[in-house]
């Protein structure tokens, strides 16, 4: 039997766990988690968080509380979701200071309604790293236009950062020159370089179910020949792009100040057509210096019957390039797919936030204490 999630750690792949929950870190299972599945981080997202309160009764003592206080809901929401990513920042400290600050990480997301709104994002981000208040800790910022300043200006306070919804290869590269910007930032006002930290969020799967859809509609063997293609070749050339940003001139002068590069974090790596491998993101991502973060399924069916080779990225951009470009001759725009998914992507976090909202709501009226 090979220990498969083992050798993904040696290739330099970190494993993060793209869930939390409080009975996750209540029963022990995120311990166990990072104690015998190789995890090494945990990202979270509206999502999660609106999965995790809904279900089952963890959050009733705390709900009441709140309740009797007559906290309004977004406060609420805030005190819960910081306390669970305290509590799981809690639990993976001891990973944090075994690497020295890379990983053993949590991330928590600015509200996703100000995705567009630069300041907003930023005093958010000021707001969620003194609330949590744990140095590993992650805000995510989405990376919109109006995101993109707000990188730059929170890496320049010192506050590490998760950039999250990355589609396009222009908009990665943005990313990073985000990233450099706010290590300069932050250099110019004397802080500790070493002590800031990055992740960007380049989402995967989701571009195979946009592109796959519009190749079925064009319905030619060609078309066919060319499904399931895009979004390894997308990530490839992203990991191309990182290869280029931190071998620079620029990257080396913040090197010698200190800084960390900034990794490329894989994400939205389940497999959504069953015809594909179940384990597809994880093992023909490998490469030095990166992390996958895996629903739990992808984590488990990864450790079944992943199979890790070695490095799949390195020596594959060309492929990468003409898969692309082959995709371009059929009409399919890569920049339309590219702003369909962020648009998409930003919905979709608005929408799951908003149904946070609603369910916290009721939870807090059921729990509210008679008046006296």
């Amino acid at each position: 039997m090979t220990d498969a999630l083992k050798r993904l750690s040696e290739e330099g792949v970190a494993i993060w766990l793209d869930d939390l929950s409080r009975k996750r870190i209540t029963s022990g299972n995120l311990a166990e988690l990072i104690d015998q599945q190789h995890v090494v981080g945990v990202t979270t997202n509206p999502t999660i968080f609106q999965k995790a309160i809904s279900q089952g009764d963890g959050y009733d003592q705390q709900l009441s509380d709140l309740a009797a206080r007559k906290v309004t809901v977004e406060e609420a929401i805030r005190m819960i979701t910081t306390a669970d990513v305290r509590d799981a920042a809690d639990i993976l400290r001891p990973v944090f200071d075994a690497t020295g600050g890379q990983d053993g990480r949590v991330s928590i997301e600015v509200d996703p309604r100000l995705a567009h709104h630069t300041k907003a994002t930023v005093a958010e981000a000021k707001q969620l790293a003194w609330l949590v208040d744990r140095p590993n800790t992650l805000i995510k910022i989405p990376a919109t236009q109006a995101g993109l300043p707000a990188i730059a200006e929170v890496i320049g306070l010192g506050i590490s950062v998760n950039v999250t919804l990355i589609f396009s290869l222009e908009r990665y590269r943005a990313v990073m020159d985000a990233y450099l910007t706010g290590l300069e930032k932050a250099k110019e006002r004397g802080l500790d370089l070493s002590g800031i930290h990055s992740v960007a969020s380049f989402f995967v799967s989701r571009v195979d179910t946009e592109i796959d859809k519009r190749l079925s509609d064009i319905g030619t063997d060609e078309a066919a020949a060319l499904r399931g293609k895009a979004a390894l070749a997308n990530a490839r050339l992203a990991y191309q792009a990182y290869e280029e940003v931190f071998s620079s001139d620029r990257w080396a002068a913040l090197e010698k100040a200190g800084a960390n590069k900034q990794r490329p974090l894989w994400a939205s790596t389940g497999v959504k057509d069953p015809a594909y491998p179940d384990t597809l993101y994880v093992t023909e991502l490998v490469a030095p210096n990166t992390v996958n973060t895996m629903p739990e399924a992808t984590l488990e069916a990864t450790d079944d019957h992943g199979e890790i080779t070695g490095d799949t990225i390195s020596g594959t951009y060309e492929q990468a390039r003409a898969d692309l470009d082959a995709l371009e001759r059929l009409g399919i725009s890569y920049d339309d797919v590219v702003q369909v998914l962020e648009d998409e992507g930003v919905d979709k976090f608005e929408a799951s936030w908003n149904d946070l909202l609603k369910s916290t709501q009721a939870e807090l009226e059921r729990l509210a204490p008679s008046e006296g």
